[in-house]
């Protein structure tokens, strides 16, 4: 069984809602018999720091969001009735805030990052490729926990100037985490993925838009 679903946002009860389901969904899968369970997580229960972050680092999330999918990791992992892969999901380009849909018109603005030109710093997955690779894993022996995303990191001013999207740099913020990445190696032994690509991420952000549109 492959389960995608999840808040991204709102208030504490409704992130609490990530930990709310996992009874249901786990009472599902013993009633099927599913062989495994793929369950999409987020690369924000990782800490944030300047290094790539492999599977085995310490849940340690920044975010109410994060906290909230650490919480329904710890449910989903507590159980023996079913196997579990977690898969730590990084940005999805075209269903992610930056690239998502939007109202029409208006600039988007970037945090700046000092001495980094192309701003905050993600690791990225197209929504296309996404959709096949879970295809794929589907049908793969693997192991607990799983990070998702394209090698190599990508910066956010690039993504934008490859989607044509106008967009400015803004006020320096200092809480702007300027480096979120993930350590795909484990992936790409597994399920060996193109290399992330500005052209390549803005145009499945298109077709993104276009499904969720």
């Amino acid at each position: 069984m492959l389960h995608l679903a999840g808040m991204t946002r709102g208030t504490g009860e409704d992130l609490r809602q990530n930990s709310a389901i996992v009874p249901g969904l786990l009472e599902s899968c013993r009633r099927i018999g599913a062989r495994r369970l793929l369950f999409v997580s987020t690369a924000a229960v990782y800490a944030p720091g300047p290094f790539a972050m492999a599977e085995d680092l310490p849940v340690m999330p920044a975010s109410a969001y994060g906290r909230s999918k650490a919480d329904a990791e710890a449910l989903v992992r507590a159980q023996t009735d079913v196997p579990v892969t977690v898969l730590r999901l990084g940005n999805v380009a075209g269903a992610d805030a930056l690239l998502g849909p939007r109202p029409v018109g208006g600039q988007i603005v970037l945090d700046p990052v000092p001495q980094v030109p192309g701003g905050p710093t993600r690791s990225w997955i197209g929504a296309r490729t996404l959709a096949r690779l879970l295809a794929v894993l589907c049908l793969r022996q693997l192991p607990a926990v799983l990070n998702i995303a394209q090698p190599p990191p990508l910066a956010m001013a690039d993504l934008l100037e490859a989607a044509g999207l106008d967009w400015c740099f803004g006020p320096f913020n200092p809480a702007v985490v300027p480096v979120a990445t993930l350590d795909v190696s484990r992936l790409q032994s597994i399920c060996p993925l193109p290399a992330a690509a500005p052209v390549q991420l803005a145009a499945e952000a298109a077709w993104a838009r276009g499904v969720l549109g």
